[in-house]
């Protein structure tokens, strides 16, 4: 039975949502559960958005956290399709869109991210998109597809993970793509430019286009429909459709006109959160995309004192963890970043934090010209990140390197035939 003296809200229907809501109840927590979300679909999670629902490889039904009955069984009450508006701190309650309210003792924010605009003509064009939703993913799916059919042209505005899946997924479907990137490389900013070229080969092997060191300054169309696509170095390309593919930002609007903490934007912005994903209200929590939390647990010496992660693995453990430390549970989130990428025949994981500037030396165990290695990003010797590409089974060990702190042997980190369990930690 529900004890209705006690009610915890969420807001947030996407992964760290859904499983902070499971954890509450797994945990023993008896009082009202309350998820909010603005999309009509139940909670799902985002990586097939860009990767085997949108190539076709897995059925619309494998991207929800649970199967719809569960919310019921599990007495988890759904407000789908539904905003909230505001949140009063003094009386801990929350008005919704549709003009009610609704009280908490505590809550939790997972309200991820939304995906930059393009700020050029253009935009309001129907073939122009962006990849956050599933909506989004169910529109792209059907565009690949005619594209692949027609022989069509889609333009990418962007080289990071989103940019180039998409761009894997529709060489899948035989539409021809074009990614425009500002950088020198893919990926610059995740994974310096030593191992961009890895993925630049990769998809010209596959038959996409990169135009590099130009921003896309205009989408040229005609009856509500696209027809090219200009850069600012005065180059046109064709297109019958664009994805705008140039990050994200943290949904911070509600926190922010609530008077909570923000992280500095230096630092990805978000909610600052401490170790317990507490806020800077104690009743109020944040987890997710839109989460800013501390490393210092972290063994290397990083060039930040805190990260907002935007990967499957952090809503995967952070919503879980938020909802033990809205239970009073001792609570120290200090998950090392992690997610993963399927591009064509290659797969890859990475592990850390290691962006442009912060490491002063990179290490490749393996053969990189086969794309199968292992990489390291390292500052004076300690391991910041690791990625590994087609070789599996090193996650663990890759993460305890970072963790540890401890200065390695050059020579042994490169050698492929030194376990990687047996280094220094």
């Amino acid at each position: 039975m529900v004890d209705a003296h006690r009610t915890f809200v969420i807001v947030g229907g996407g992964l760290a949502g859904a499983k902070a809501a499971e954890t509450l109840r797994a945990e023993g927590f008896t009082g009202r559960v309350i998820l909010i979300g603005d999309e009509r679909d139940h909670p799902y999670e985002r990586p097939p958005l860009s990767k085997g629902y949108l190539t076709g490889s897995e059925e619309r039904d494998s991207v929800f956290v649970h199967e719809p009955a569960w919310y019921a069984q599990a007495q988890v009450e759904l407000h789908l399709g539904q905003t909230v508006t505001a949140i009063d701190r003094d009386t801990r309650c929350l008005h919704l869109g549709d003009g009610a309210s609704v009280r908490y003792d505590k809550l939790l924010l997972a309200t991820g991210a939304e995906p930059r605009r393009l700020d050029i003509p253009g935009t309001d064009l129907a073939g122009v998109h962006h990849l956050r939703r599933l909506a989004h993913s169910d529109r792209l799916r059907q565009v690949l597809a005619s594209l692949g059919r027609d022989n069509g042209h889609l333009v990418i505005a962007g080289a990071g993970w989103i940019g180039l899946e998409v761009a894997a997924a529709a060489r899948g479907y035989g539409a021809e793509v074009t990614v425009i990137e500002t950088e020198e490389t893919p990926l610059l900013r995740v994974i310096g430019p030593e191992l961009g070229q890895l993925f630049t080969d990769l998809h010209r092997e596959h038959g996409v286009r990169f135009h590099f060191g130009a921003r896309l300054t205009e989408i040229t169309g005609q009856d509500g429909m696209v027809l090219s696509a200009r850069t600012d170095d005065g180059e046109e390309h064709p297109a019958h459709d664009v994805l705008a593919a140039i990050g994200a930002a943290p949904r911070t609007a509600l926190a922010e006109a609530a008077g909570l903490a923000l992280a500095d934007r230096a630092e990805g912005g978000g909610i600052a959160v401490d170790a317990a994903l507490r806020t800077s209200d104690p009743d109020i929590f944040a987890a997710g995309d839109v989460a800013s939390f501390p490393v210092s647990g972290w063994g290397a010496t990083l060039a930040t004192d805190r990260v907002r992660v935007e990967h499957w693995a952090n809503a995967l453990n952070g919503g879980p963890a938020a909802a033990r430390a809205m239970l009073g549970k001792d609570v120290v989130y200090d998950r090392i970043p992690y997610f993963f990428s399927d591009q064509y025949d290659l797969g890859m994981e990475y592990s850390g934090w290691a962006p442009p500037g912060s490491y002063d030396q990179v290490v490749v165990r393996g053969d990189a010209g086969k794309r199968e290695f292992c990489a390291f990003w390292l500052k004076d010797r300690r391991v910041l990140a690791g990625m590994n590409v087609n070789v599996w089974d090193v996650t663990e060990d890759i993460q305890r390197l970072i963790r540890s702190g401890a200065r390695q042997d050059l020579d042994a980190l490169a050698d492929p035939g030194v376990p990687l369990g047996s280094l220094p930690a």
